[in-house]
């Protein structure tokens, strides 16, 4: 049977379909969003060959380029004329490639710029080793030597056998392996076990200053705090021992390499993080490394301006800082909107309150941010100072930007959210349940403690499931009340009282903004934006996909009471 226009559109079925569609189009941009991202920032851990070629300046002179091509993109060739390159008539686009050289203490830059046409004689030499380190980025040449306190232990000249040069690069990794191992050495003994000596002498201080302020110093505490210094101060002169004495070994091992241009550089093996010979990879041995790369990414520190390295603390920075906003949210969202709901005489006065809350969720981050700075910081971890911490005075504790006043400050800006959603939950809740409980005996707190609550739980791990992925995202707030470029360490260490809320912290959404608009390196630091980001993403979704296992599970524990 044809049905009419008119009647099918009185039918609803166009609408559905074009709901569906914007469904569909919807999803299909996220997923686009999302693989753009991924392919950008994963793509920059694999180990891409590097190539050797002669290259045709526009002044026609003719150098040697060694690098990985990094971008590539097609420039008009009118543009190539006007630069002084020749380009053959009939040409309307030529291919230029973004060339990573690497070895910008050398060539003062780690990326240039080379055209398709100038690229003679390219080859993938399997000899060609790429050196991260721990400044200036990657090095790219060819292994000469291997050194031992200045001592040649191994050499390779340009016509010896490969397996020479196979010889020559294992001796480098044994070598290598073994500084990065004394590296970890002093790394352990700098930041924890003299990080903890520091933190003992610094509560000794504070201390003494606490007892003079009180004017309870006696010779005796006097004395008991001297004897605990010199405890410390005879640790500390034992752990410089050890110190000196690794510090003596990792400078011992160098190597000779050979660049581009032909310049010999003698690199300590030190300053090196890791070397590999992308030509010489396989595709499985590419795909372990490549893995080690992303492993590496996630838990290592930063280098390098945030540059190089790993993001690690700010992912425990990230992570910590939702925790704690979201155990401080809960309870005040839930409080709020079971007095709203439940207490509260409706009228006027609650209207105008709730019209307030709901005005609260659409204010600029930006200016939660200032007042979290005025009140929680000048205002109220200023007096806290006064009051409990007059002895660390000038230096401030709880007065200075910290974890704990990022973390109030996002929990009062996710505050509207959690009580809307939980005040839902509550008015979703059928009368009788409540009028049952109280026929039984229950009084009223009773009765909402333990029948209103719990049935409303999913709807407050909504509001918090809501408030996790609004809070882990924000990145103005956060500048002004406790995230910073590169924090020493985390606040969460061995240290009494291991928890320090007073620190300020990294963050991966401060992270992004740092490295794609502060970088000195833009170059380098574009694939880090889209890796980092990807990784947001995925803390965001890790962190809402728990809250929503959390309720879905209360949601099928009450689900029999709602029926």
């Amino acid at each position: 049977m044809n049905i009419s226009v008119k009647e099918w559109f009185k039918s609803g079925a166009p609408w559905v379909w074009l709901t569906g569609g914007a469904v569909a189009l919807n999803v299909i941009m996220v997923a686009g969003l999302l693989a753009l991202i991924a392919v950008r920032g994963l793509g920059h851990f694999w180990p891409a060959d590097v190539l050797q070629a002669d290259y045709i300046e526009s002044d026609g002179s003719r150098v040697v380029v060694i690098g990985e091509i990094a971008d590539s993109e097609d420039v008009p060739a009118i543009q190539m004329r006007e630069a002084g390159l020749e380009v053959a008539e009939g040409v309307e686009t030529v291919r230029r490639d973004l060339l990573k050289v690497g070895n910008r203490d050398l060539l003062g830059s780690d990326f240039r710029w080379v055209t398709e046409t100038g690229l003679q004689e390219i080859e993938h030499p399997p000899h060609l080793f790429v050196a991260e380190r721990r400044e200036w980025g990657n090095f790219y040449g060819f292994l000469r030597q291997v050194k031992q306190a200045g001592e040649l232990v191994g050499e390779y000249k340009v016509g010896d056998a490969d397996a020479a040069y196979d010889q020559l690069y294992a001796e480098l990794e044994q070598r290598l392996d073994r500084a990065l191992d004394i590296h970890d050495q002093i790394k352990d003994i700098e930041k924890h076990e003299i990080g903890a000596i520091n933190a003992t002498l610094e509560r000794l201080r504070l201390r003494e200053r606490s007892l003079e302020l009180k004017g309870q110093l006696t010779a005796a505490d006097q004395a008991d705090i001297a004897a605990s210094r010199a405890e410390q101060d005879e640790s500390y002169k034992s752990l410089q021992a050890r110190l000196e004495e690794l510090y003596r070994q990792i400078g011992r091992d160098s190597l000779v390499a050979e660049v581009s241009d032909g310049q010999v550089v003698e690199i300590e093996l030190s300053k090196v993080v890791q070397v590999f010979r992308p030509n010489a990879m396989g595709v499985g041995t590419k795909l372990g490394f490549y893995f080690g790369q992303i492993w590496a990414f996630m838990t290592d520190e930063p280098r390098e301006a945030n540059t190089e390295g790993g993001v690690f603390p700010a992912i425990f920075g990230t992570v910590m800082m939702v925790l704690l906003m979201s155990i401080l949210v809960t309870p005040f969202g839930v409080v709020a909107a079971v007095y709203l709901r439940e207490y509260a005489k409706q009228g006027t006065m609650t209207r105008l309150i709730r019209i307030a809350v709901n005005n609260l969720a659409g204010v600029p981050s930006i200016v939660y941010g200032v007042f979290g700075l005025g009140f929680f910081i000048y205002f109220l971890g200023g007096n806290i100072d006064q009051l409990f911490f007059p002895e660390a005075l000038p230096a401030p504790t709880f007065g200075t930007p910290g974890l704990m006043w990022a973390s109030l400050t996002l929990a009062l800006l996710t505050l509207p959210v959690v009580i809307v959603a939980t005040e839902e939950g509550l008015s979703r809740i059928p009368r009788s349940i409540r009028e049952g409980s109280l026929a039984l005996g229950a009084t009223k707190a009773e009765t909402l403690w333990k029948v209103v609550l719990p049935m409303a739980s999913p709807a407050m791990m909504t509001g918090v499931i809501l408030a996790v992925a609004r809070a882990a995202g924000e990145v103005a707030p956060l500048m002004l009340v406790g995230v910073v470029k590169l924090a020493p360490s985390l606040p969460l260490d061995g240290n009494y009282p291991f928890i320090h809320l007073d620190q300020k912290f990294m963050h991966l959404g401060f992270h992004i903004y740092d490295v794609g608009f502060q970088s000195p390196n833009v170059e380098a630091a574009r694939p880090l934006v889209y890796a980092t980001a990807l990784l947001l993403v995925v803390v965001i979704a890790l962190l809402n996909l728990s809250a929503v296992a959390i309720r879905n599970r209360l949601r099928e524990k009450y689900k029999a009471l709602e029926h």
